[in-house]
């Protein structure tokens, strides 16, 4: 491998698009229903609506700092060149949780559910089994990559408008009393439990950020990043809300044995075995497609920072042949076996507190770049790059303050761990440099 070679440049908008929507995985909604829908207090929609807003307002920052700066490294890039180095590692390596964690949940959910489908096999089976393949696909390249996702994602698609079809299909017989009204099924929920829950469903929404991270292997970066981004949180929105809207409609008490596998009960309960049984084919391969996509996302996260000098520069090498990060590869493979003793409940923490420090950050980095750098204070400038992220900014960090206290205590011993390392290798620079100056004296 070497430390010279570029990553190839041949993604096209629908490629982009793709590995997004592929690693958010709209079927998330049901591989982590129970997990959410407890978080919520039942009021699944009226969280989503909300933590749509703080999206929203985020998805633009991430696109207005992607046509500043077309390279990868997503967050970890823009709060270094817009803000400080030291502020963009601290939120690079909070990220680097979020893209960790989310290979872990992918193969986690696999285990799970392909677990509850055939219980005579073990998870754990499934969830090598799984690292194997998505390992051997990353390798091989992103296009290879991007492309078999395509397929996968349209399953899932087809798979949630016919659910949804078919929800609207018992209602009709049964006859919908209810109206729209996201509130309709939280009797004695307050909306402080609510916002708690939307700050759990902006799980859901992870995904469009990471296509940053695959700058510069995408045409025209500045350009499709920033589209891309638009077309996958509107693309998402929409099948959440509807879901979630129906399920709230029909089945307001639906309860559940398992939260792991509550998706799973919920098919059981509305189509029987041949829906749960059609369930468990499309979440094979959407977790397939997310496990791949997230693979994807978090080597090209270590790639940049080994170019930069914060990890070690094996993180930087590009194999000669594939032209992929085939040492990230293989080290995130080996950590996605965390899988067999974590439980999904704990990653989702995870994922959630990275993702909400880095979309706090860079929001404040639009202003930092545009308002403070650049000087750009013209009244469309001030509404849509000073009061939008602050909007953003604050959305998010109220969001942050209602994660639970496991939460807030796992992030924070994973930003600790990151200011030792961040310590160690930085007296290291400065030893090596003392040395190179005195050998040259």
């Amino acid at each position: 491998m070497s430390n010279n070679l570029t990553l190839k440049r041949n993604l096209s908008l629908s490629h982009v698009v793709t590995m997004g929507l592929a690693w958010m995985s709209p079927m998330i909604f049901f591989t982590s229903f129970g997990v959410l829908l407890d978080g919520a207090k039942g009021m699944l929609l009226a969280a989503y609506m909300l933590a749509f807003v703080a999206i929203v307002f985020t998805a633009a920052s991430y696109g207005q700092m992607s046509r500043a700066f077309p390279v990868s490294g997503s967050a970890y890039t823009y709060v270094s060149k817009a803000i400080h180095p030291f502020l963009g590692f601290l939120v690079g390596w909070a990220v680097l949780l979020d893209y960790l964690f989310s290979c872990i949940i992918a193969v986690l959910m696999f285990g799970i559910n392909l677990n509850a489908q055939f219980p005579s096999v073990p998870s754990s089976v499934w969830i090598v089994l799984l690292t194997a393949a998505v390992m051997v696909i990353n390798i091989v390249g992103i296009k290879e990559s991007a492309n078999v996702s395509k397929i996968f994602v349209l399953m899932q698609i087809v798979f949630i408008a016919g659910f949804c079809a078919l929800l609207v299909y018992k209602g009709l017989q049964g006859g919908i009393t209810a109206g729209f009204n996201p509130f309709a099924a939280g009797k004695g929920v307050s909306f402080s439990s609510i916002l708690a829950g939307a700050s759990l469903v902006c799980f859901s929404f992870l995904g469009f950020d990471s296509i940053t991270t695959m700058a510069e292997e995408t045409k025209e970066p500045s350009k499709t990043i920033p589209r891309a981004i638009i077309i996958i949180v509107v693309l998402a929105g929409l099948m959440y809300f509807a879901t979630a809207y129906l399920i709230q409609q029909m089945y307001p008490s639906f309860t559940f044995t398992n939260m792991d596998s509550a998706g799973f009960e919920l098919m059981q309960s509305i189509g029987g075995s041949m829906l749960a049984s059609v369930f468990t084919f499309v979440i094979i391969f959407s977790i397939l497609s997310q496990g791949m996509s997230s693979m994807t996302t978090v080597t090209r996260l270590l790639f940049v920072m080994g170019r930069t000098s914060l990890l070690p520069k094996a993180f930087a090498s590009i194999h000669p042949r594939f032209r992929t990060p085939v040492f990230n590869i293989i080290l995130a493979s080996i950590i996605s076996l965390s899988a067999l003793f974590i439980s999904l409940d704990t990653a989702i923490k995870f994922v959630n507190f990275g993702a909400l420090t880095a979309f706090l950050f860079v929001n404040l980095s639009v202003i930092f770049h545009y308002i403070i750098h650049m000087k750009q204070r013209s009244p469309k400038d001030l509404l849509f790059r000073l009061l939008c992220p602050l909007f953003g900014a604050g959305f998010v960090l109220y969001l942050i303050t209602l994660l639970d206290i496991d939460s807030l205590m796992l992030g924070g011993s994973w930003l600790a761990i990151g200011l030792v390392f961040y310590y160690l290798r930085s007296a290291k620079s400065l030893k090596m440099s003392g040395a190179e100056a005195e050998g040259a004296a």
